[in-house]
């Protein structure tokens, strides 16, 4: 995980704007008169969240663990390559 208090921060704000949407898509849920598009669009947005979640998670992980200086199994190069890879799937 993030090593810094900001990244610890912003990491955690991510969070809670992934708890409100997830709200959102439990009242649109409860609601008797809810719009299946409108609905769509709260649970796009809620992933959409999530996986920018992970991303960062994933990109600190890669970063901070396996191209740490001296334990890395990785280059830079393949470490930079991997970290594209992963932001493109999780788009």
């Amino acid at each position: 995980m993030s090593h810094t208090k900001t990244a610890q921060i912003k990491l955690l704000n991510r969070v809670k704007r992934i708890r409100g949407q997830i709200d959102s898509v439990e009242r649109a849920l409860a609601a008797d008169d809810h719009d299946c598009a409108d609905l769509l669009m709260l649970l796009a947005a809620a992933r959409g969240g999530i996986n920018g979640l992970m991303g960062e998670v994933l990109e600190d992980h890669i970063r901070l663990h396996l191209l740490k200086d001296g334990h890395a199994p990785l280059t830079p190069e393949l470490g930079e390559d991997l970290i594209d890879l992963v932001r493109a799937y999780l788009k």
